[in-house]
């Protein structure tokens, strides 16, 4: 009876290992950093409250932000020049290389301010 009772533990302790690495080998995956090519190309990006009043953005592979940066720019504490990938979004970056906004991924194809402080700005890839 005792030698059931220590296997019955060790099995319980080796099954609730494996769910935990099981789980951060998922969470690892879902939280995959894009390739810089894969968020290049033409975006418009918005404000939450006002979605009539649209900038049209280009992400370059570069990860130089191009288009209309001036409209953005007055949202912005700064002028953007340059963006990069993040494995929970993408953040745009002013001209000393520091992050400006972090924009959070909502779906695919669509990025979000999440900070309270930061302006709700929309992030959205323009349909082919």
């Amino acid at each position: 009876m005792t030698h059931n009772a220590f296997t019955y533990r060790a099995m319980a302790w080796l099954i609730a290992t494996l769910i935990m690495f099981s789980g951060e080998v998922v969470m690892a995956s879902s939280l995959r950093l894009a390739d810089p090519s894969e968020l290049a190309g033409e975006w418009q990006v918005y404000l939450k409250s006002a979605p009539q009043n649209i900038c049209a953005l280009k992400l370059e592979q570069n990860q130089i932000v191009a288009g209309d940066i001036e409209c953005l720019a007055g949202w912005l504490s700064e002028t953007p020049i340059g963006w990069f990938p993040e494995p929970d979004g993408l953040s745009l970056t002013g001209k000393e290389g520091s992050r400006i906004i972090h924009l959070g991924r909502q779906q695919e194809g669509r990025y979000q301010s999440t900070k309270p402080s930061d302006p709700q700005i929309v992030l959205q890839r323009v349909p082919d």
